[in-house]
């Protein structure tokens, strides 16, 4: 998509703090995290959300949510935990269409999410 954000950053036309990238997917820092640990996860070809991820392969999916944890590994969070959130649409508050993961941590979570 011509003016998705994270498209653009996946391209190399807007620079990122890049953490984990590999041919499919790439993941950065947060710009404004909300967390010691904020990293943005995003398949590098365009999708939506997760409603529109239907459909993609399964490989694809298992290879974003295996970069998620790579990058949980990387950052060094998986001993004291970490969150993996992914928000849906406007009631969720998703601000940029492209499909996302965020990976959260080096602080106890406050809340409970079920």
């Amino acid at each position: 998509m011509n003016d998705c954000l994270f498209c653009k950053i996946a391209a190399g036309e807007i620079p990122s703090d890049k953490v984990y990238e590999d041919e499919d997917v790439l993941a950065f820092r947060d710009i404004a995290p909300q967390a010691p640990v904020h990293v943005l996860v995003i398949p590098k070809k365009h999708v939506s959300g997760w409603y529109d991820a239907q459909g993609e392969s399964d490989a694809a999916l298992a290879k974003l949510m295996r970069a998620a944890a790579a990058v949980a590994k990387m950052e060094n969070l998986v001993e004291s935990g970490f969150r993996v959130v992914s928000n849906c649409g406007p009631d969720a508050q998703q601000s940029v269409l492209h499909l996302h993961l965020h990976v959260l941590g080096g602080r106890a979570m406050s809340g409970t999410m079920v």
